[in-house]
């Protein structure tokens, strides 16, 4: 009986050969195991992109934070001008004060010394002439002692 049944097996494949049956399951097995390969390789190229991926959401995190960091700092600096303004305009009115002074300083300082040289200069004369006079007394008195 097993003869017999592997008998009517075979001759069932041969019938499924020749009817192309068998030619057309095998094709659709070869098609399921393709597509099978080509999904499992997308797979395999999105499971690389991954840290890739990762990585690139990453940076874009860590930039947005240092845009949030950076803002923030402008915005500190804004205020911190905004609240030193009444003292830079105090400060200034110091200096120019200050400025006015000195050279109100710078300009009686200016007209002691014309003074004092405009006085060295009388004195220099009158020493020059006080010279003149005694010269010309001792020339007379050398003259007159000599007739």
């Amino acid at each position: 009986m097993n003869k017999l049944m592997d008998f009517g097996k075979k001759a069932m494949f041969y019938v499924r050969v020749l009817s192309g049956y068998e030619e057309r399951r095998i094709r659709s097995q070869r098609l399921q195991l393709e597509k099978r390969i080509i999904e499992a390789e997308r797979r395999k190229a999105e499971i690389r992109k991954i840290p890739e991926q990762l990585i690139l959401s990453e940076v874009r995190q860590m930039v947005e934070e240092m845009q949030a960091v950076n803002k923030q700092l402008e915005e500190t600096e804004t205020a911190i001008n905004e609240y030193f303004k009444p003292v830079d305009k105090q400060a200034e009115m110091i200096v120019e004060m200050q400025l006015k002074e000195e050279e109100k300083t710078m300009k009686q300082m200016m007209h002691t010394m014309k003074v004092q040289a405009f006085e060295k200069e009388m004195e220099k004369n009158a020493n020059l002439k006080i010279d003149e006079t005694k010269q010309e007394t001792t020339d007379k008195a050398e003259a007159g002692g000599l007739r």
